[in-house]
């Protein structure tokens, strides 16, 4: 859930990956080698996926030599930039690559820039299947920083597999889109993002200016070319310059809109997909908000549910309602008067939302928003709720911001063509502060996070329909706050009969697999490793 950059920022996005606020992120909060075995044929059995029949080979495909028959030269990785986030360097197992990618994919012949890449190869190379590559999410997020922080969770995965992630185009290492310093980012915190006059309005419009113009100035040759579609297309050539002849692919989050767009495409590529914590393909750009604003406001219901059992220990008291009548009234308050902190920077109203936001992901983060909550309601002070603002937001404790909010504006505005005037979000504010009483106005306004952005949209939603694919795994999660239930089913229906998989987890939080659900992991290993596609309708938790 990263949130945007400007004035107008906004817990809209199409989301991260599940992770707990207080970790290293994402959806971010998230190399080794490649070379000749990659093309190997698995010696496994005939179920693995390198056995389907094979795709166009390099070359085939009617791109440059220079492009497909790339061989990146992989090595030891560094640390993260501080565009990709926080993090340590992730150590020998893992090997780091840059691939090049046409800038444009309408003129694949011309300019390029390079991708980012990371990787780890499979434990068990005599019964390697091939490349398993990630994308974690936002869109924004950088996957080099983030599939190393994870790769706990696909151990058994990466028996068989080389696990592999990206940091997608305008992301992190990967020509990543910037608008604004650091020093200014921090500054804009100060510009209302639920503007309640005149006044108000008219500050968060100019602010949103300003930050448009500096993405142009910094990033506006990149821009155009940042869209959901070419970063399928460079999946495409990943696969082919990685030497497997379909890909087999883990997307989470938005990462779920990649692989259902990458499937449209090349539906006979395709290997095994799994798709969790599912982004809804039918929905544009108002009805994803206002899905979002259900799906939080739920995953808030469940956690003041679950703190009223806490007594005492609950800082909102023991009845839910009136629990979230209390967050409401503490957010009024930080409206007019921001908590102080002991960085010395303030606590805004939007920095409380985003922080309580980013405690939602996960149930294991639900004991952070009660600490976060009795210091600001009992002490006056708002650190613990600062610090997972900033955790979602990018933010070390340096100052410093990765690139992911830049990224996810980029992105989303590159995608969606619909554009909204302050006149017709207002028109819209009842409706979205009765869908949420907490989360309603923020994500109403962040409808005009794409209003004079200088490149137009593609489409109202994806396409990902995908006839002649490889069965796809579509988990979705009953309490998910970001990617709400309901997605996963029709993005089950839209990739076609005997295509799309659905299986539900009845849990908490950002998706399933990395739940720890005994259930879902097993469902999703016998899939990957062996093939074994569960029943439509399957449902863990």
């Amino acid at each position: 859930m990263p949130t945007m950059p400007s004035s107008l920022r906004t817990i809209r996005t199409r989301a991260l990956v599940s992770a707990t606020a207080m970790v290293t992120l994402i959806a971010v909060a998230g190399c080794s080698g490649g070379g000749k075995d990659q093309g190997k044929a698995s010696s496994g059995p005939s179920s693995d996926a390198s056995s389907t029949a094979p795709a166009a080979p390099p070359g085939a495909s009617g791109l440059p030599r220079s492009l497909t028959a790339q061989q990146p030269h992989w090595k030891g990785c560094a640390a993260p930039t501080a565009l990709q986030g926080t993090g340590k360097a992730p150590g020998d197992d893992w090997e780091c690559a840059d691939l090049k990618v046409p800038l444009d994919w309408a003129k694949p012949g011309g300019e390029t820039f390079r991708l980012a890449m990371i990787r780890a190869k499979a434990t068990d190379p005599e019964k390697r299947i091939g490349s398993l590559v990630f994308n974690f999410g936002g869109p924004g997020g950088s996957g080099v920083s983030s599939l190393p922080g994870f790769s706990g969770d696909y151990d058994k995965l990466r028996t068989r597999y080389d696990l592999v992630s990206f940091d997608p185009r305008g992301v992190g290492e990967s020509d990543g889109v910037t608008c604004r310093s650091d020093k200014e980012i921090d500054a804009a915190e100060a510009v209302d993002g639920t503007p309640d006059d005149a006044a108000e309005i008219k500050a968060a419009t100019a602010d949103a200016k300003k930050y448009i113009a500096g993405c142009e100035k910094r990033s506006g040759k990149v821009l155009p070319h940042v869209d959901t579609v070419s970063a399928a297309r460079d999946m495409d050539l990943m696969r082919q310059v990685l030497g497997d002849r379909k890909l087999s692919y883990f997307g989470i989050s938005y990462g779920t809109e990649l692989g259902g767009v990458y499937a449209h495409l090349y539906p006979r590529h395709v290997a095994r997909a799994v798709l969790d914590a599912v982004v809804d393909p039918s929905a544009d750009t108002e009805q994803g908000s206002l899905a979002q604003a259900r799906g939080f406001q739920l995953a808030l219901d469940n956690y003041l549910k679950d703190c009223a059992k806490k007594g005492p220990a609950c800082p909102v008291g023991d009845d839910p309602k009136a629990g979230t009548e209390k967050i409401v009234k503490l957010l009024k308050k930080l409206d007019k008067k921001p908590l102080e902190t002991d960085s010395g920077r303030k606590l805004t109203q939007g920095g409380a939302l985003g922080g309580i936001a980013a405690a939602l992901y996960s149930k294991d983060s639900w004991k952070y928003l009660t600490l976060g909550l009795q210091e600001a309601l009992t002490l006056d002070k708002g650190n613990l709720l600062l610090a997972m603002a900033d955790s979602m937001s990018g933010r070390d404790e340096n100052g410093r911001y990765s690139n992911i909010n830049a990224a996810n504006t980029a992105v989303n505005c590159a995608d969606e063509k619909e554009r909204y005037t302050v006149s017709e979000v207002k028109k819209r504010l009842p409706r979205f502060r009765e869908t949420s009483k907490v989360f309603g106005d923020y994500l109403a306004w962040s409808l005009l996070a794409c209003t004079g952005w200088p490149v137009t949209g593609k489409t109202d939603s994806p396409d990902v329909s995908a006839k002649g694919s490889a069965p796809v795994l579509v988990i979705g999660n009953t309490g998910d706050p970001a990617t709400p239930y309901e997605g996963a089913r029709t993005m089950a229906r839209e990739l076609g009969r005997g295509v799309g998989v659905e299986v539900t987890y009845r849990g908490q939080g950002h998706g399933a697999y990395n739940s720890g659900n005994a259930c879902m992991t097993k469902t999703v290993n016998a899939y990957l490793l062996d093939g074994k596609v569960p029943p439509g309708g399957k449902t863990c938790g």
